[in-house]
C-alpha cells in the first residue's frame, strides 16, 4: 500500500472515530437535556418569583437646586404625572402605542420570547440594550422593577410578565404602560405628556399626536422636536409613519384617513415648576451637566431625589439680569419695531480662578425662548476670535512672512482686500466699510479690528495650529477646516464657551472648563464628583499674558473705549476684552476680563416669526436674520448694546479686582518701543521694556514715522475707534509683503460711519 493510500486510510479513521464520538443521537441527546434543564429551571423560577409590589421609584420626587449660597433657586419634579383610566384616551390614540411598539400586544402572553433572548444574550456580550420587549414587559420594568440591563432582572421581567398577563386584562395593562412611562420634558404618563407637547387633555388627542407621543416613547430626549437635531427629526418622523402605517395594516386606522395626516409638530416647551425667567436656563444647564457626568438618562434623573447646587452668585445673577433689561430690553420697541422682536440676548460670566459659572443669562425666559442665548453655539463669534489667532502666534513664537517672529509690535499691511500671502487658496477679506489702514502693528490692528491683519497672521502661523490652539483654549472646532476665513471667526460659539476661552487667557494660559454645578447628591448616596474645572497649562503664561495686555488696549484705545472704559466703577479698573460684529450683522458681542471676573456678552438676530423678508423671500420663525436697525439705530456692533451691558454689569460686580499681574514684554499695558525706521518689520520691543501697572494709552497711540513731521501724520484719536477714518488714506494697491514699518495710518477724522450713531457703538471689523 503507497503512502497516499495509507493517508486515506488514515483519515477515513479519524472521521470514522469522529462520528462515534458525535453521532447524531448523542447530539439530540444532548440538545434535549439543555432543553430539559432550562425547562426545569425556568418552571423553579417560575414558583419563585411572584408579582411584588408596585415601584417605589415611581413615586416621583422633587429635583432641588439651590443658588451657591445654599438659597433655595428652584424646586421641581413633582409628581409630573397624573393617572388617567383607558376610557379617557381615545381608542385610536390607545391603538397608536400597540402599533408602535407591540403588534401582538391583544394576541401574546405577555412575552417576546424571540426578543427577550436577543436581549439576554447582547446583555451576557456587553452589547446593551436592545429592543424586542412587549408592552407588558415594559410595564414590568417601568412600575415593577427597574432599568439595570442584567440577567437575573432580565429573568424576573419574562418571570412577571407572564403572571402578570394571566392576573391582569390587556386593557389593564396599556393603561398602566402609558400612566407609568416617560416621554420626556419631566412628564410622566399621556396625561402630563399631551400637556407638555400639545397642551391638551389625553382625551382631546387626535390620532396624528397620539402616533407622535408613542413614538416619542423610543427616544424622548433625542426626538423632542424642541431640542432634536436635522437626524433626530428625521427619525421621529419615520416613526410616526411606521406607527400609523401599522394601524392602517392591522386594520384600526383607515388608509383614506391615513393619507391624509400630516405631522403634528408640537408646541415649544414650557417651564416646569419654578423654573420661569432664567432660572429655567441654569436648572436646565445643571440638570445637562449631571446627566452628562453620570451618563444616566434622562428619565432615571427625573425620578428625582437630587439636590444640585450651583455656581451661581445670586446678587451677580439679578446684577446681570438688570443689565439686560436697562441696556438693551427698555430701549427696544417691539410694538413699533417688529424688528426688535428678534433680538435675543445671551451671557455667561466665570470666575477665572475656579471655573464657577457666577451669572447666565439665557433668554427672554423659557416660557418665551426655550433654547438658552447663553450656550448655544450656532452664531458666529466673529472678531472676538481675533485673540486666540495671537495666542497661538505668540505661543508658537510664530513668523511673517518676511521671518521676523510675530509680536504686539509687528506692522502688517492693514489694506483692505490685500490677498493674504503664502495661503493655499485665495482669500482677500474686507476690513469693515472697506476702510484701508495701511501699515500698523499687531497691537493698533487689534484695537481697530483689522480683518486683513489678522488673516495674513493666521496663515502666518498656520490655521491647522490656529484651529489647536482654539481647542486648547476652550473651542469646540475638532470637526472644522482649518481654512483661512476662519481668522474672521466664521465657526459657531457660545457666550459660555467664550468666557472659557478668556478665562484661560486670563488664568494665564492654565485651562479654564466653565462649571455650572458645585455639588449634586442624590438621596442616600454620596456626591457626584464633577470634573475639575481647571485645567493644565495649555498654553505659555508669557503668550497668555501678551494677549491681555493687549487687549487692554481694545478698552483703552480701540472700539470698546467709548462703552467700557469710563463706564461706572470700571475707570481704575485694568480691563481687557474685545467686541465682534459677524457677517450681515447677524451677531454683536463683548467678550472681555479683570483680574478676578470674566463676562461674554452675545446678541443674536434671530426671527421671531415667519415672514417675507425686504428681498421678498420667505424668513422661517428663528431663522438667522440682521440685527440692523434693531433698537432704532443703525448697525449693531459689539462696541454699542454688548459692551454697555457687559460695562453695566461688570461695573457692578467686580468689587476690588487687582490689576493685571502679567509676564510680558509687549502690549498696551506696557511702555511702547522706539517707533522703527527700518524697511525691516519692526518685530520686538524695546532691549528693556518698563513695566506699567495701568494701561499705557501711548502703547497704542503711535507717532508718525521719523521722516514724517507730526503735522503730516497726527496721532491716533484718543478712542481709537475703528469708526473713524483718515480724509485721505493710503493707496488701496496691495505691497509686495503683508508686513512693513513705512509710515504709520492716520486714524483721526470722520470714518463716514453709516451704522448706529449711539455713544460707543463703534464699527468693529467682522
Amino acid at each position: 500500500m503507497g503512502r497516499a493510500e495509507a493517508r486515506r486510510a488514515q483519515r477515513r479513521a479519524e472521521k470514522s472515530g469522529i462520528r462515534r464520538l458525535f453521532t447524531w443521537r448523542k447530539l439530540l441527546g444532548t440538545a434535549l437535556g439543555v432543553i430539559l434543564l432550562g425547562m426545569g429551571a425556568f418552571a423553579v423560577l417560575y414558583m419563585l418569583v411572584d408579582v411584588p409590589e408596585g415601584n417605589p421609584k415611581m413615586e416621583l420626587q422633587a429635583n432641588v437646586y439651590k443658588y451657591a449660597d445654599g438659597s433655595l433657586l428652584a424646586r421641581t419634579g413633582e409628581v409630573n404625572r397624573e393617572v388617567v383610566s383607558l376610557a379617557e384616551v381615545p381608542k385610536e390614540v390607545q391603538d397608536t402605542f400597540v402599533a408602535a411598539e407591540n403588534k401582538s400586544f391583544y394576541k401574546d402572553h405577555g412575552v417576546d420570547f424571540k426578543g427577550t433572548t436577543r436581549g439576554l444574550l447582547n446583555t451576557i456580550s456587553g452589547k446593551g440594550k436592545q429592543g424586542g420587549s412587549t408592552i407588558t414587559q415594559q410595564y414590568v420594568k417601568n412600575y415593577y422593577l427597574d432599568q439595570d440591563q442584567t440577567v437575573s432582572r432580565k429573568l424576573k421581567e419574562l418571570v412577571i410578565s407572564l403572571k402578570l398577563d394571566q392576573k391582569k386584562t390587556k386593557k389593564e395593562i396599556l393603561a398602566g404602560y402609558i400612566n407609568t412611562s416617560y416621554f420626556g420634558r419631566g412628564a410622566w404618563g399621556i396625561q402630563a405628556a399631551a400637556q407638555a407637547y400639545y397642551g391638551v387633555d389625553a382625551k382631546n388627542l387626535d390620532v396624528s399626536q397620539g402616533a407622535y407621543l408613542a413614538a416619542l416613547l423610543q427616544a424622548p430626549s433625542q426626538y423632542d422636536w424642541a431640542v432634536a437635531g436635522p437626524n433626530g427629526k428625521r427619525l421621529v418622523k419615520a416613526r410616526w409613519a411606521y406607527t400609523l402605517d401599522n394601524m392602517v395594516g392591522e386594520g384600526w386606522l383607515d388608509s383614506g384617513k391615513r393619507q391624509g395626516l400630516k405631522f403634528p409638530v408640537p408646541r415649544d416647551p414650557k417651564p416646569l415648576n419654578g423654573t420661569a425667567g432664567q432660572k429655567g436656563y441654569i436648572v436646565e444647564a445643571a440638570r445637562k451637566a449631571v446627566i452628562k457626568q453620570l451618563g444616566i438618562s434622562d428619565d432615571q434623573f427625573d425620578l428625582g431625589g437630587w439636590t444640585i447646587t450651583v455656581n451661581i452668585d445670586k446678587k451677580k445673577q439679578k446684577q446681570l439680569e438688570k443689565s439686560v433689561e436697562t441696556k438693551l430690553l427698555d430701549k427696544l420697541d417691539t410694538k413699533k419695531r417688529k424688528l426688535d422682536k428678534d433680538i435675543q440676548a445671551g451671557a455667561a460670566s466665570v470666575d477665572p480662578k475656579t471655573g464657577a459659572v457666577v451669572a447666565l443669562y439665557g433668554g427672554r425666559g423659557q416660557n418665551e425662548h426655550w433654547t438658552s442665548n447663553a450656550s448655544r453655539r450656532d452664531y458666529q463669534p466673529a472678531s472676538t476670535f481675533k485673540p486666540v489667532i495671537l495666542a497661538a502666534a505668540l505661543d508658537q513664537e510664530s513668523k511673517t512672512q518676511e521671518g521676523q517672529r510675530i509680536t504686539a509690535n509687528t506692522r502688517y499691511d492693514g489694506t483692505s482686500k490685500r490677498p493674504v500671502v503664502g495661503g493655499d487658496r485665495f482669500f482677500a477679506p474686507e476690513n469693515e466699510d472697506d476702510h484701508n489702514y495701511g501699515p500698523i502693528t499687531v497691537q493698533t490692528a487689534m484695537n481697530a479690528s483689522v480683518n486683513s491683519v489678522f488673516a495674513q497672521m493666521g496663515v502666518d502661523v498656520g490655521m491647522d495650529k490656529v484651529m489647536k490652539t482654539a481647542g486648547k483654549l476652550g473651542m469646540d472646532v475638532e470637526k472644522l477646516e482649518a481654512a483661512p476665513a476662519m481668522t474672521l471667526g466664521s465657526m459657531g460659539a457660545s457666550p459660555l464657551e467664550m468666557a472659557g476661552v478668556y478665562a484661560t487667557l486670563d488664568n494665564h494660559g492654565k485651562q479654564v472648563t466653565p462649571q455650572i454645578v458645585k455639588s449634586a447628591v442624590h438621596q442616600g448616596d454620596s456626591p457626584v464628583k464633577m470634573p475639575d474645572a481647571i485645567g493644565e497649562q495649555v498654553i505659555s503664561r508669557q503668550a497668555a499674558d501678551s494677549v491681555t495686555s493687549v487687549l487692554t488696549g481694545v478698552v483703552d484705545d480701540g472700539t470698546a473705549r467709548g462703552s467700557v472704559r469710563n463706564a461706572e466703577g470700571l475707570s481704575d479698573k485694568d480691563i481687557a476684552g474685545k467686541t465682534g460684529t459677524s457677517d450681515d450683522n447677524k451677531s454683536a458681542w463683548f467678550t472681555g476680563y479683570t483680574s478676578n471676573l470674566v463676562t461674554s456678552v452675545g446678541l443674536f438676530g434671530e426671527a421671531a416669526f415667519d415672514r417675507t423678508g425686504d428681498d421678498g423671500k420667505k424668513v422661517q420663525k428663528n431663522a438667522q436674520v440682521t440685527l440692523q436697525g434693531a433698537g432704532g439705530g443703525g448697525r449693531v456692533n459689539g462696541g454699542g448694546f454688548p459692551a454697555e451691558i457687559w460695562a453695566d454689569y461688570m461695573g457692578h460686580s467686580v468689587g476690588k479686582a487687582r490689576e493685571f499681574d502679567l509676564d510680558t514684554d509687549m502690549g498696551a499695558a506696557v511702555s511702547p518701543p522706539p517707533v522703527s525706521t527700518s524697511p525691516s518689520p519692526s518685530t520686538s520691543p524695546s532691549e528693556k521694556p518698563t513695566p506699567s501697572t495701568s494701561p499705557s494709552k501711548s502703547a497704542t497711540s503711535e507717532p508718525p514715522p521719523a521722516s514724517e513731521s507730526p503735522q503730516s501724520s497726527p496721532p491716533a484719536s484718543p478712542s481709537g475707534d475703528a469708526s473713524e477714518k483718515p480724509p485721505t488714506g493710503p493707496s488701496t494697491e496691495p505691497g509686495p509683503d503683508p508686513s512693513t514699518s513705512v509710515g504709520l495710518p492716520d486714524l483721526s477724522g470722520d470714518k463716514g460711519d453709516k451704522g448706529d450713531k449711539r455713544p460707543g457703538n463703534s464699527d468693529d471689523n467682522g
